[in-house]
């Protein structure tokens, strides 16, 4: 089965979210935060296997612009200066659906490190 496609994709700037709604029916906001902890580039992810980052400090970040890439992703401008990371539409669409699971461990990795979201 393909990868569901955005329909629309609009920044909700007050709110510090990203809705996302695909062509299979299924919507997300996703918060700015969770994003940019959350972002595809090298710099958050690493270069293999196990090297992630644990990103702290972003409640407050924004996103700035969104690009758009080819016809595959957006690239997303963040308020703290990241601008590396490029969103394909299965990326958006599986931080969509894991979003829960995704932003627990997050917050309990913080925990673990002792670091805060602020």
């Amino acid at each position: 089965m393909s990868t569901p496609r955005p329909t629309e994709i609009v920044l909700r700037k007050a709110e510090r979210v990203l809705a996302v709604a695909f062509d299979s029916g299924e919507h997300f906001d996703l918060p700015a935060e969770y994003l940019r902890v959350e972002s595809p580039s090298a710099e958050v992810q690493g270069h293999g296997p196990g090297q992630k980052v644990l990103v702290a400090g972003k409640r407050q970040v924004t996103i700035d612009a969104i690009e758009p890439v080819g016809h595959y992703a957006v690239l997303l401008r963040f308020s703290d200066g990241h601008a590396s990371g490029i969103y394909s539409w299965q990326t958006l669409h599986r931080l969509g659906r894991e979003q829960a699971s995704r932003w627990s461990a997050y917050l309990d990795a913080l925990a673990v490190e002792g670091l805060s979201r602020d």
